[in-house]
C-alpha cells in the first residue's frame, strides 16, 4: 500500500485533539482587537462590533477570501485600517466555538458580554 512520506498518523483521541487546538488559540496583536460579526452587508464585507467600542465596516482580504468564511455572531480578530480607522478594517481570522468558550473562560470577551449580552 503506497502512503505519502510526509502523512504523520494521528492517534489522537477527540479530546486530545481538542486540547491541542486551545493550547494554540491566535491571540490579536498590535492595534487588532476581537469583535462580534453583526451583519453580512455583501461583496465580502460585514458589520462588526468591536471590544474597543467602535462598530466597523469590515473586509475580507483577498489573500484570506477563499479560506475564510463568517457567519453572524462569529466572533472575529478585526484589524483596524491606518486610514479611517475608526470605520473601516480587515478580518483577520475567525474563531471555532471551542476557541470562544476557552476566551470567554479567560476573560477575553468580557467586555464584549458587559456592554451586550450575545
Amino acid at each position: 500500500m503506497y502512503r505519502p512520506k510526509n502523512k504523520k498518523k494521528d492517534n489522537l483521541t477527540d479530546e486530545e485533539r481538542q486540547q491541542q487546538e486551545i493550547s494554540r488559540i491566535k491571540l490579536p496583536r498590535g492595534n487588532q482587537t476581537l469583535g462580534l460579526l453583526e451583519q453580512r452587508l455583501g461583496g465580502s464585507r460585514m458589520r462588526v462590533r468591536c471590544l474597543d467600542g467602535k462598530t466597523r465596516i469590515c473586509r475580507i482580504p483577498g489573500r484570506l477570501k477563499r479560506r475564510l468564511w463568517v457567519r453572524e455572531n462569529d466572533i472575529v480578530i478585526v484589524e483596524p485600517w491606518e486610514y479611517s480607522g475608526d470605520e473601516k478594517g480587515d478580518l483577520m481570522y475567525k474563531y471555532t466555538p471551542t476557541q470562544v468558550k476557552w476566551l470567554k473562560n479567560k476573560g477575553y470577551l468580557k467586555k464584549m458580554e458587559e456592554a451586550d449580552e450575545f
